[in-house]
């Protein structure tokens, strides 16, 4: 009887422990309604001959300059496995399990690198990171690449379709 009356005590504690995480996260996504959905990519993209396919892992998309501000809203947080195409319009990410992502070139602000962000913390510079205009809110999103030689080549791609930085 004490085995389950301990089993039964777990599974109820379990799941109010996930019941409040759901709570957490609908509230997140609640609270983050005014930010603006991101773009449906183009219906012309599968025809369109990549500039780069670089595979790995999408961490997600915070608030720029907040590593820790998870955006929950329109999917945009959820980690996945994933493909970044870059191409001449923009960079795919084609995640696994998710909604793919399409960042426009023209609303690129920057690229770089991270040591981390909400999701996931790496070694000195392990993630690159694609800073863009979402609406009237500049974000961050995150992408860990499968290969280390594979980074290099991605910021340099992205770098090459983002507009000329504004003075």
């Amino acid at each position: 009887m004490d085995q389950l009356t301990t089993v039964l005590v777990t599974v109820i504690v379990l799941a109010v422990l996930f019941a409040l995480l759901r709570r957490g996260w609908n509230t997140r996504v609640r609270r983050q309604a005014g930010i603006a959905a991101p773009p449906a990519p183009p219906a012309w993209i599968e025809e369109r001959e990549p500039r780069l396919v670089v595979p790995g892992m999408y961490v997600s998309t915070t608030e720029s300059g907040a590593p820790l501000e998870r955006i929950a809203a329109h999917g945009l947080g959820v980690r996945a496995r994933a493909r970044a195409l870059v191409l001449d319009d923009g960079v795919l990410y084609d995640r696994e399990g998710a909604p793919a992502l399409f960042v426009p070139a023209v609303d690129v602000v920057a690229v770089g690198t991270s040591s981390g962000m909400v999701g996931k913390f790496v070694e000195k510079d392990g993630l690159a990171v694609l800073t863009w205009s979402l609406g009237s809110t500049v974000v961050d999103t995150g992408f860990r690449t499968q290969r280390a030689e594979d980074k290099r080549r991605f910021l340099a791609a992205v770098e090459a379709i983002a507009p000329a930085p504004r003075s």
